[in-house]
């Protein structure tokens, strides 16, 4: 029987990219499911063998979103269940806040949106290679919650990714296609005015230079991710 892994998009139209590729291509189903547009979370997250919650325009502060609220909530579920979580920029965020984290703008009013590198911390050396470029599209960061571990760092904001028992978040974007990257820049060219943010010419080259490294860093991860869960859930 096919395992299965619930996705949590935040806009209907949102692509699950290179993320749904490789995992359809390890045999696993997609459930794909967007709160914010009234799609309902299951009662019970252990009823998959895979949690994924993507990125989104909204705020992981943005309580007064219903959809936002039934995420923290359900995420803290799923993560107590034992159900193997990835978080990737907001997903992951929000995956700090359920926590005990914070979620905030960068001091300076600085942003990511291109590629950056990011660098190992010791728990991380198994998982990031030195010199590995990521695509980022985010102005805010996370703090690390309590208990977790950081895994990797970058040089604006100090957190890129952090694990607690097999639930890992990270701040960057390895799903993203070519066709995603030139949706975001078209659709949210306004944000690349910000400080600290790459124009479109930098994203394209950053794009040909690190697409397939990262590629193949999603490939290990996901390795690791999906194999830590199979021992822990047996």
């Amino acid at each position: 029987m096919a395992q299965t892994a619930i996705i949590i998009v935040h806009r209907r139209q949102s692509r699950v990219g290179r993320l749904g590729s490789k995992l359809r291509a390890r045999g696993w189903e997609l459930d794909i499911r967007c709160p914010m547009e009234g799609d309902g979370l299951p009662e019970c997250p252990d009823e998959f063998d895979a949690v994924a919650v993507l990125g989104g325009p909204m705020s992981a502060n943005d309580d007064h979103l219903t959809g936002i609220r039934a995420e923290l909530d359900w995420i803290s579920r799923a993560v107590d269940s034992g159900t193997p979580y990835f978080g990737i920029c907001l997903g992951a965020q929000l995956l700090a806040r359920a926590l005990g984290g914070t979620v905030a703008p960068h001091p300076e009013g600085r942003a990511e949106m291109g590629y950056y590198p990011v660098f190992a911390d010791a728990d991380g050396e198994a998982l990031f290679d030195p010199g590995l470029c990521v695509y980022h599209w985010h102005r805010d960061g996370f703090t690390v919650p309590p208990e977790a571990v950081r895994l990797a760092r970058g040089e604006t904001f100090p957190n890129q990714a952090f694990r607690y028992r097999n639930a890992f978040g990270i701040q960057f974007h390895p799903e993203v296609t070519r066709e995603i990257m030139e949706s975001w820049i078209a659709g949210s060219s306004h944000r690349l005015a910000l400080p600290g943010a790459q124009c479109p010419d930098s994203q394209r080259i950053g794009y040909h230079r690190h697409h397939e490294p990262l590629g193949d860093w999603l490939d290990r991860f996901l390795d690791h991710w999906l194999e830590q869960g199979e021992i822990i859930r047996r």
